[in-house]
């Protein structure tokens, strides 16, 4: 059911790979509820994935951004508000990859140059996103940015590796970055922090199966599903969540509160 939560907002949603990403889900429920955007990501994960197929479902096109290369991210803030006649109102960053964890690398043997392109690719872009809206002016004030996150940037997850670091940069941008756009335009920046999802990402993270059965015995919800965090994202674009900013924001059915649940009490027991 839809309640015309975005009608007349426009936006851009970065990261959607394939059916099961979490920003693909975004930019269909985003349709549904009236907002126009364009899909953007980098060249060699367009070719990977199926970006063009979700561009035709939802009447839209896509522009190729490194969002590590600024050039690219003043590009495609300039071309968006060309083909959606107008500026921003929201921005979804989902973004992520560790050439470490994708390579097997454990984490007392990093390279450290891979290293730095994680950081890069999964937290400074944030800021490279937001810096190159505020310079192509190109946010309506009232406006909401969000970027999916994960509990590992406070917690300690052996298999997560260096993604950890890069995901605690990522919540330190959106505060500092949340503070100054807030203050410029109330641009609002907050950061959603997911359960384990069954996404194409991560499902490529060792012992991720495991993990996410744990993390759906210690959640009194159970996990929270890409469409669910779909949903919550639409939320955060919408006037309802006007006033909340600066925000990680925990979207995992209670995991995070949770010390430990009947069902682990349960396993450990036998």
């Amino acid at each position: 059911m839809a309640y015309d939560l975005l009608k007349g907002k426009k936006g851009i949603i970065f990261g959607a790979l394939d059916e099961n990403s979490i920003a693909w889900k975004t930019a269909l429920k985003v349709k549904e509820e009236g907002g126009k955007f364009v899909l953007t990501n980098a060249p060699v994960a367009m070719r990977m994935g199926k970006i063009n197929e979700l561009a035709r479902q939802c009447e839209t096109e896509v522009i190729p951004a490194d969002a590590t290369v600024e050039q690219d991210l003043i590009n495609l803030f300039t071309r968006s508000m060309e083909i959606l006649g107008g500026k921003i109102d929201f921005v979804l960053h989902s973004i992520g990859m560790s050439p470490n964890v994708r390579k097997g690398k454990d984490y007392g043997d990093l390279n450290y140059d891979w290293f730095l392109k994680t950081l890069d690719i999964s937290g400074v872009s944030f800021h490279k996103v937001m810096q190159a809206a505020e310079k192509t002016e190109a946010m309506n004030e009232w406006g909401s940015i969000v970027a999916l996150s994960y509990i590992a940037a406070q917690r300690t997850f052996p298999d997560y590796s260096d993604m950890a670091q890069a995901k605690a940069v990522l919540e330190s941008v959106a505060r500092s970055y949340g503070y100054r756009f807030g203050k410029k335009l109330k641009v609002r920046v907050n950061t959603i922090s997911q359960s384990p999802t069954k996404t194409t990402a991560g499902t490529g993270i060792s012992g991720f199966d495991a993990f996410f059965d744990y993390a759906d015995m210690m959640s009194p919800l159970g996990n929270a599903s890409a469409d669910d965090c779909a949903n919550y994202i639409v939320v955060m674009f919408s006037d309802l969540t006007r006033m909340v900013t600066m925000q990680n924001l925990m979207h995992d059915g209670g995991f995070s509160t949770t010390g430990i649940s009947d069902e682990v009490i349960a396993k450990i027991s036998r």
